[in-house]
């Protein structure tokens, strides 16, 4: 069993809570827009992580972090990119990509808001969750943190926080 937090569009800025709420994975997955090189050094320091680049991400970004990043854990085959759209109405190539691969999870960013769907046409698991910045039209700082076992996805929990600038 694996114990995983995803956050995304962080935009330069961890909420302290990030580290409370991810205290017990085993690993960190980031949607996209870091905004800067230590938000994902902070990270990668204090847990394993996986992530993709945004389009707010500089080319030092892009060269450490794919555009997609696709890779397998537990039993599931998990697809990763920053603007994907979302079930229904994923871009072209993301539905592409989708198709060619066959994950069972997806996880995006970029829109800022929580989503977490399952897609019954493309038999996935989708997740956005949300933004973690503090940058952005969002007004709630959410993190998403579950568990995989073997295939089987459990005890899904978000945590959210009003966003403010004086953390």
């Amino acid at each position: 069993m694996k114990k995983i937090g995803i956050l995304s569009d962080t935009h330069s800025f961890l909420h302290p809570k990030v580290f409370d709420f991810f205290k017990d994975v085993d690993e960190i997955w980031h949607a996209g827009d870091f905004g800067d090189a230590e938000t994902a050094e902070k990270l990668k320091t204090f847990k394993p992580l996986r992530g993709v680049s945004g389009n707010i991400d500089n080319a030092a970004l892009h060269r450490s972090f794919p555009m997609f990043n696709t890779f397998n854990i537990e039993d599931v085959k998990v697809l990763m990119t920053h603007n994907g759209g979302y079930p229904g109405h994923y871009h072209p190539h993301v539905l592409e990509l989708i198709r060619k691969e066959q994950p069972d999870i997806v996880v995006a960013g970029h829109s800022h808001i929580l989503k977490i769907i399952h897609d019954k046409p493309h038999n996935l698991f989708y997740i956005n969750p949300g933004a973690a910045g503090v940058t952005g039209i969002h007004q709630y700082i959410t993190l998403v943190r579950f568990d995989i076992d073997g295939r089987e996805f459990r005890n899904m929990e978000i945590f959210e926080t009003q966003k403010v600038l004086n953390v």
